[in-house]
């Protein structure tokens, strides 16, 4: 649904060649509103974040006008006939603190406040300690705006149709996942601090404490890092193994929700439980 927004967000537009060779390249380009003024909409500020549009004239929120048959005019009243369906995803549902990005690397805030939540979800569901948590970076699709959050913006946050894990692992494959994750592309986790040097894992910790390779651990995760998804196997030796029902959005949103009933914000901080020294 983001992508129906004219918004200040940056975007990838397509381009077809013409040069010698043809063929399609891409460049980014800043939506920065400096033709229309149009902004993402709430569902309450749709005349002032989308303009107004009659049968003979579109007046975007610049005061610009725009007359049938151009693509502008076309354009806004394709958005605009949407919003009716749209209006449940355009409602307000929480405070951000801040702005997170999903594309810092290799810990972000976004990541933080996700496999953390998803950590504390998963004990309450299982009845277990969970300790540690895994899930990859791309199951993330869009960033957490500061202020305003609307239940589209966590909708396309989570796409996809995953579902909440609970297992337990020994040590010693926890170790194996975060030498593979040191020496290829680090994920997600939770209830670790690492250090890596040299492609190698140098470190680790779960609760504070020196990874034991003989203990059992619970783990929190997802279905589609379990037997290969981005090149994880999380159930790779695993006991007790439990799929919860619904998908990752099915328990995400009432958690956003419930930090809302509490009076909290989404808020989340970078604690340096990964390090990587090149």
């Amino acid at each position: 649904m983001k992508s129906l927004i004219l918004s200040s967000a940056l975007a990838l537009v397509l381009f077809s060649s013409c040069s010698q060779g043809g063929g399609l390249s891409w460049r980014r380009v800043s939506m920065d509103a400096s033709r229309t003024g149009v902004t993402a909409c709430t569902a309450t500020n749709q005349a002032e974040a989308l303009g107004s549009l009659t049968d003979s004239v579109y007046v975007s929120p610049s005061g610009r006008e725009f007359l049938p048959g151009s693509a502008t005019y076309a354009a806004a009243k394709s958005l605009i006939c949407a919003q009716a369906a749209m209006a449940d995803v355009k409602k307000v549902i929480a405070q951000s603190t801040r702005e997170m990005s999903r594309e810092e690397y290799p810990e972000s805030l976004l990541g933080n406040w996700y496999i953390d939540a998803l950590m504390s979800i998963t004990a309450k569901k299982s009845g277990k300690k969970v300790d540690f948590g895994i899930v990859n970076f791309g199951g993330i699709r869009v960033d957490m705006p500061k202020g305003d959050v609307l239940k589209d913006d966590i909708v396309s946050m989570f796409p996809f149709k995953n579902n909440l894990c609970y297992l337990e692992l020994k040590g010693s494959d926890i170790r194996a996942l975060l030498e593979q994750l040191a020496a290829t592309k680090w994920q997600v986790v939770g209830g670790a601090r690492c250090v890596v040097k040299g492609g190698k894992l140098e470190s680790a910790e779960i609760g504070g404490q020196p990874l034991d390779d003989n203990r059992t651990y619970g783990v929190a995760t997802i279905n589609f890092v379990l037997s290969g998804g981005d090149d994880l196997y999380v159930a790779r030796n695993s006991r007790n193994l439990k799929m919860f029902p619904g998908y990752i959005i099915d328990v995400m949103l009432p958690y956003v929700e419930s930090l809302t009933a509490q009076g909290k914000p989404i808020d989340s901080e970078l604690d340096g439980r990964i390090k990587i020294i090149d």
